[in-house]
């Protein structure tokens, strides 16, 4: 896929950094407010959704460098939306946040490869610490 991070200069012609975009997806609405105003709050540009699916259908979605997604979500959860990017070729990170934190979740998200696995409530500096890391890992944004 193609990495969105890096575009085109309108004076150059030369590759230039761009803000990441990052997806939030939960069915929280305070969650995903609270995540969008933490984020936006550090300089990200930000895209939030209520479900995977609604997020699997944005047109932005190869744009975007790092996914944070509730585990707990009806119909597709947060593991089954990293399965379903790894299936469709993305390789962005991903961080999950829960309210239902237990080992074999946690295992299940880390042996899958994501970057960060917390607990609701969580810290947001926690949150922006696995956020740096995982856009650092991957080259600062984009796809793999």
């Amino acid at each position: 896929m193609a990495n969105a991070s890096a575009v085109a200069s309108p004076a150059s012609g030369g590759p230039v950094l761009s803000t990441p975009l990052i997806s939030v997806v939960d069915d929280d609405a305070s969650v995903r407010a609270a995540t969008e105003n933490l984020l936006k709050s550090r300089g990200y540009v930000v895209q939030t959704f209520v479900s995977a699916e609604e997020f699997l259908r944005s047109p932005r979605l190869n744009e975007t460098s790092c996914v944070i997604t509730d585990v707990q979500m009806p119909v597709m959860s947060g593991l089954d939306l990293l399965a379903e990017m790894r299936t469709r070729g993305y390789g962005v990170p991903f961080i999950f946040i829960t309210a239902f934190p237990n080992d074999r979740v946690r295992a299940s998200a880390l042996s899958a490869g994501a970057a960060g696995f917390l607990a609701k409530p969580f810290a947001g500096h926690t949150l922006i610490e696995y956020l740096d890391a995982a856009l650092e890992e991957n080259g600062g944004g984009g796809n793999t």
